[in-house]
């Protein structure tokens, strides 16, 4: 049995290089070419709809269309993958008039996704395709048509195995998604409600879902060692200072730390100050409904460990910095 000839250290660089180039080359491409009122027409007729997206394609595009359907689900456009293959054997009663079809096929001549398109004509469905060949059976039968070039091919050593095409289909997807989100006004709460597990459901949860309800509290009369001990129970490294059930500063190690400092320079006894003395006034707070990942934001831009988490005027709770690392928000 012969054996094929070693492949030298420059080609494997050249076939690397060939698929960055080809890449690059046809998304530029698409860059300047894609057409907005298409979009913008796609997008509309979807929002608008009180069906489904529904996504198909064979071999490496259906492979991409169900990542494509996985994003436009996650953002709010509700969407799953259908096999052409399992369509036409009977997954196609999962259609109905209300959905729009998305339709991969780079040559546009895909024949099972091609047998799906009669059907799909009968039952009502406005079709899309995503191919490189507008003028193709399956561009010519859709009402929205997003094409891209290829002008230097796939960029596949052999020129044949799909890696520029599936790349652009890919960015096509993503396209359509990113401005469904505008299109529909689709916010990170929202996106929160899509991903309640995992490291994005942590940071796309809310302050009241992390907050310390049960916070520590003194007066303004207190003094430094009933706030010392305030503080030691709620080993939060703070204690709120509240008057009338309205919150009216806080005390942090470093208010403390400063405050003796002050005392000692000055030649007072630091045992008699209180907490009017050492608070810090109108601490920082936020909505207790503010994304866990804002409130994180946030503390990293004043540099501070703990925030009061506000129900209007009134203290809900304290989210410290400890809260957001256990959770995995940061």
């Amino acid at each position: 049995m012969s054996q094929l000839p070693p492949q030298t250290i420059d080609e494997k660089q050249d076939a690397v290089s060939a698929v960055l180039i080809a890449a690059r080359a046809a998304l530029e491409c698409l860059e300047t070419s894609w057409d907005k009122a298409l979009v913008e027409s796609w997008t509309s007729h979807v929002a608008a709809s009180q069906g489904r997206v529904i996504v198909s394609g064979m071999g490496k595009s259906g492979l991409v269309g169900q990542k494509i359907a996985a994003t436009l689900a996650s953002t709010g456009c509700p969407s799953f993958f259908l096999h052409p293959a399992e369509a036409l054997h009977g997954d196609l009663g999962m259609v109905t008039s209300h959905d729009t079809l998305l339709l991969l096929s780079n040559s546009g001549e895909s024949e099972e996704v091609l047998r799906l398109v009669p059907s799909l004509v009968r039952i009502g469905v406005p079709i899309g395709a995503i191919t490189a060949r507008k003028d193709s059976r399956l561009g010519q039968a859709a009402r929205w048509c997003f094409t891209y070039s290829l002008p230097h091919g796939e960029g596949c050593p052999l020129n044949f195995a799909p890696m520029a095409s599936t790349t652009l289909q890919l960015v096509w997807g993503d396209l359509l998604a990113a401005h469904h989100m505008v299109h529909t006004g689709f916010t990170l709460e929202t996106y929160a409600q899509f991903h309640p597990a995992g490291n994005i459901g942590s940071r796309l949860m809310k302050a009241n879902e992390l907050m310390h309800a049960d916070f520590p509290s003194v007066t303004s009369n207190t003094e430094l060692v009933g706030v010392l001990a305030s503080m030691t129970r709620g080993r939060l490294g703070m204690t709120t200072v509240m008057e009338d059930g309205l919150v009216a500063g806080v005390v942090s190690d470093g208010d403390i730390r400063r405050a003796v400092e002050q005392a000692q320079r000055s030649g007072a006894n630091p045992l008699t100050l209180r907490a009017r003395d050492i608070m810090t006034k109108s601490p920082a707070g936020i909505s207790h409904n503010l994304l866990a990942i804002e409130a994180a934001q946030l503390m990293e831009a004043r540099k501070i460990t703990f925030l009061l988490v506000m129900d209007g005027n009134q203290v809900a709770g304290v989210l410290h910095i400890h809260d957001l690392l256990a959770a995995k928000v940061i």
